[in-house]
């Protein structure tokens, strides 16, 4: 049996952690330590969530296992370097890594991208799919380059269904064993060398952050738009759902809504379509209204 390798793990989650460990552990290798980015950038404040899913990572950590919490860059690399690490892996981390850090890792830096790439580059490719009403996502494991998402591909898998009333939970259920998978095959590939295939440039696609205007619902727009724009907020776990005026004057955080007569209001939309409004609660006018009036 070939040398297990030294892996590192930076990601964003508790099972996103597991799902790689035990992709690493079934194939005969060796994560000796977990870094969760709890930043969008080095030296970038703490996500508003990052003590919560601190907790539940050490609530789930392997006994023994060393978990870091980066702030920096220069941090990330002092870490890295004294792990000795042959390979590290990356599954939902936002800092652009430069090449004094992909080059630590003796085999390089491996990542974990929900789309079919070069489809839906950049932070945010699982939130544009269901924006724009994919009805199915995929999978790419590629190495990683200075650049996002643009490193030469090692294996990828599409077909992953977006359930309709898709949430964190039911796209892990049917994702993570894609990604497993996936992993499996790609710690093969690089154990042996395997630089992997170029990526076309020309059929790239960019996915960034939702604008802000994404969080304000315009009836004028056709309701599968604003069922997706609803839908998205449910999958990103917003604390503040998008809002909506209503007829009279009201404001409301619209959590769920559904294409097909429901238990709710209906709303006529832009393209002369109905939505039900399955599920809202009362909301303030966003800053832009406010100060309009």
């Amino acid at each position: 049996m070939p040398q297990p390798l030294r892996i590192g793990v930076i990601s964003s989650g508790p099972t996103e952690f597991a799902t790689i460990h035990a992709a690493c552990a079934d194939a005969g290798h060796l994560p000796v330590a977990y870094f969760y980015g709890r930043s969008l950038r080095s030296g970038g404040p703490n996500l508003s969530d990052a003590a919560e899913t601190t907790a539940e990572i050490l609530d789930a950590v392997p006994p023994g296992m060393d978990l870091l919490l980066p702030g920096s860059m220069d941090g990330l690399a002092l870490a890295l370097e004294s792990y000795h690490l042959d390979l590290v892996i990356v599954f939902g981390f936002g800092w652009k890594l430069p090449r004094a850090v992909l080059t630590i890792p003796r085999l390089g830096v491996m990542n974990v991208h929900v789309s079919m790439l070069p489809k839906y580059r950049g932070p945010a490719p699982l939130l544009w799919a269901i924006r724009n009403g994919d009805a199915t996502g995929g999978v790419t494991v590629h190495w990683m380059d200075e650049d996002f998402d643009t490193g030469n591909i090692l294996a990828q898998q599409d077909g992953i269904p977006l359930a309709d009333d898709i949430t964190w939970k039911n796209y892990c259920d049917v994702a993570m064993p894609v990604i497993y998978n996936l992993l499996r095959k790609c710690l093969d590939l690089a154990a042996d060398g395997c630089a992997g295939e170029p990526q076309d440039d020309d059929a790239a696609t960019y996915a960034g952050f939702m604008e802000d205007a994404f969080s304000v619902i315009n009836w004028s727009h056709s309701a599968r738009d604003i069922h997706n724009q609803v839908r998205t907020h449910r999958y990103m776990r917003s604390a503040l759902h998008p809002l909506a005026r209503t007829s009279d004057g009201e404001w409301l955080h619209i959590i769920r809504t559904s294409l097909e007569p429901g238990d709710g209001p209906q709303v006529v939309c832009g393209d002369g379509r109905s939505l039900w409004l399955l599920e809202s609660e009362p909301g303030e006018p966003p800053v832009s209204e406010v100060s309009t009036q």
